[in-house]
């Protein structure tokens, strides 16, 4: 599991980050636009279909990876209603944090890459 985060994290490239409805960073993965809102105390991630209607979440499992400072952190996430992947945060993300969100959405896994 190590490995498979540390790839997933080394893959991180600089997308063209786009400012998504609810004011957070959106990337594309597997033709799914993906928003992710950092607070001071969540993590949220916005699932779609490819032409914007949201995904429904209900019975997702699904995790973050958050690298920062030299470590990685795995945070749970919990489905809500209608399209939200949501976990607590400890604080704010860390400058220069990088995550992932990784799920299987529809019988194919989906990997976000974040670099906020």
């Amino acid at each position: 599991m190590r490995r498979f985060v540390a790839a997933a994290l080394a893959l991180l490239a600089a997308p063209a980050w786009a400012a998504g409805p609810n004011g957070g960073l959106v990337t594309v993965a597997d033709d799914h636009p993906v928003e992710m809102v950092a607070t001071a105390d969540a993590l949220t991630f916005f699932l779609s279909h490819e032409d914007g209607k949201p995904i429904d979440t209900r019975g997702l499992s699904a995790k973050a990876y958050i690298q920062a400072a030299g470590g990685t952190q795995t945070l749970g996430l919990t489905p809500e209603a209608p399209n939200r992947l949501v976990g607590a945060l400890k604080g704010p993300l860390p400058q220069g944090a990088k995550v992932v969100l990784s799920t299987r959405v529809h019988g194919h896994n989906l990997q976000a890459r974040f670099a906020p």
